[in-house]
């Protein structure tokens, strides 16, 4: 199995601010405004059951209204939207990026785990959200999508709405696209080798567990992060792509640390020499924070 660490919602450029992390502990993932190829805007998406267009417009100080188009992608959380009968999660790709998963290999039964831009939020006195004060930056994980069709959608995307009616409003069947458009659906149930995690295909993390922190604690940026020792490339393993630098990898112990690329959506980690990642995984989906290399 190959894990696919995705990095999506809001960032410098598209937003410009980091997406909440509440005080219980969860993060939303703020999808990136957009101008066009999508049919939902800010105030249509819905979070434990209220519209997000509010809370858009405190975080980025109006910079960015409930009225504005937003780019749903990935489409995890089924109460995010009024749903037709057999909507599934869905994550659409293409261009560059598409391109670089095919090269990878990613294909059915592989591992999406998204992870984003994201500070602690807090109840602002004069009502809504605010930042809090002095906190952290970080990456970390929010949600999941394990592959289990890939439909190549290309420019025709009204045929693929016809096919798939429950796609509809996913952006990726709307507006133009290029030729590389293509879409990736979740299995029923998250099949991991073992032991057996009773959870859909795809889905958000309802957890604080700060297992889904990448980024170090004792880093001054949130690109760098620590992950477990057995990550650390070795001669003839696969390597996790964009990273195959060896200077961007440094032994801490039990833990490595990585300098990660500022560019790049998709990086792509072949899990087939490496045991310890199942384990990993179990952890990340249970909450608990891994350990280093005894897992």
């Amino acid at each position: 199995m190959k894990i696919i660490l995705s990095r999506k919602g809001f960032d410098a450029q598209s937003g410009g601010k980091p997406s909440p992390i509440f005080p219980d502990g969860r993060a939303l993932s703020l999808p990136i405004p957009t101008s066009a190829r999508s049919p939902v805007d800010f105030a249509d998406v819905q979070y434990a059951g209220r519209s997000i267009g509010r809370l858009v417009e405190q975080l980025t100080k109006g910079a960015v209204s409930a009225d504005r188009r937003c780019h749903l992608d990935p489409d995890l959380d089924a109460t995010s939207l009024p749903r037709p009968d057999g909507w599934k999660p869905a994550f659409g790709q293409e261009g560059a990026a598409q391109t670089h998963l095919e090269r990878q290999g990613v294909g059915p039964g592989d591992l999406f785990l998204f992870f984003g831009w994201f500070r602690k939020v807090e109840p602002d006195p004069r009502g809504g959200w605010r930042y809090v004060r002095g906190a952290r930056d970080v990456h970390q994980l929010f949600g999941w999508l394990q592959i289990d069709k890939i439909l190549r959608v290309g420019s025709n995307v009204e045929a693929a709405r016809e096919r798939r009616p429950w796609l509809a409003g996913h952006p990726h069947v709307n507006g133009a696209w290029h030729s590389s458009n293509t879409i990736y659906t979740a299995t029923n149930r998250l099949a991991l080798p073992k032991p057996r995690v009773d959870l859909p295909g795809g889905g958000c993390f309802q957890s604080g567990s700060d297992a889904l922190v990448l980024t170090d604690p004792e880093a001054r940026t949130r690109s760098i992060w620590r992950l477990p020792g057995w990550f650390l490339p070795r001669e003839g393993d696969p390597k996790l792509s964009y990273h195959e630098n060896p200077t961007r990898w440094f032994r801490r112990g039990d833990w490595v640390r990585l300098k990660t690329v500022g560019i790049g959506q998709e990086f792509v980690f072949d899990t087939a020499s490496f045991p310890q990642a199942n384990r990993w995984l179990v952890r990340l989906f249970t909450g608990e924070r891994p350990d280093a290399d005894n897992l």
